[in-house]
């Protein structure tokens, strides 16, 4: 459902009045997606470390159950997505992270680069950045959940070796963590970010400043709505 004018919320949701100077980025439906995947995301990263080194396996114990919530916390990570795909709002900027437009190159040259500001780094409502990153991540949740269920299937799949599973499952593990903790550092290092997605909401002048081609396109879309006069 498309906004009404002057306005960046959808016409007959159920959301809080825009505040002052604000515009809304996420819908609640967004951000309790996001908050499910990254509590997955990190209970399957800690019960894989209590798993993987020694000294946090002895300190841990229950080596049983903590495998047990390892593997049902990673089989359950695509379900905070799937269940987002009800919110209309959830779709569309699905769709916009599956698109990859000319300004998105012009993004990565000027990072490449080291230029700032929004000229240099246009960038739609989500950069190319994470766009690159979110197109990643699902790739790869998707390949530990294949190598996951191969290793736990293994007794009725005798033709697969264990160990290629095992090593294609452990090192796209270690890059997954890695590549976590550095999404997970540039939130910290940017807090109105961090309370959009905490709030739905972001100052004007902070989308204007990061993502200089996504306001125009709101104002777009809600002009579209408006009826014609004359």
């Amino acid at each position: 459902m498309r906004s009404t004018a002057g306005s960046t919320v959808p016409t007959g949701a159920m959301e809080l009045p825009e505040p002052s100077g604000h515009v809304r980025r996420f819908s609640q439906a967004e951000r309790v997606v996001h908050r499910a995947t990254g509590w997955l995301t990190l209970l399957c990263l800690a019960t894989a470390a209590c798993l993987y080194f020694g000294p946090l396996a002895e300190l841990v114990g229950r080596r049983h159950i903590v495998a047990t919530v390892h593997e049902w916390s990673g089989i359950g990570l695509p379900v905070p997505s799937l269940l987002g795909l009800l919110s209309p709002s959830f779709r569309a900027d699905l769709r916009r992270l599956n698109r990859f437009a000319v300004y998105d190159r012009q993004w990565l040259r000027a990072v490449r680069r080291r230029r700032t500001g929004p000229t240099a780094r246009p960038a739609g409502k989500f950069n190319a950045g994470q766009k690159l990153y979110a197109g990643w991540i699902a790739g790869a949740v998707l390949v530990m959940m294949f190598t996951g269920l191969l290793m736990w299937f293994m007794a009725f799949l005798p033709l697969i070796s264990r160990t290629s599973a095992i090593f294609v499952h452990d090192c796209l593990a270690w890059a997954i963590a890695i590549v976590v903790i550095g999404h997970m550092r540039k939130a910290f290092q940017d807090p109105e970010a961090r309370l959009g997605m905490r709030t739905g909401w972001v100052s004007r002048s902070w989308a204007a400043r990061h993502h200089s081609r996504w306001l125009p396109d709101e104002y777009t879309d809600a002009a579209a709505d408006e009826p014609s006069h004359g």
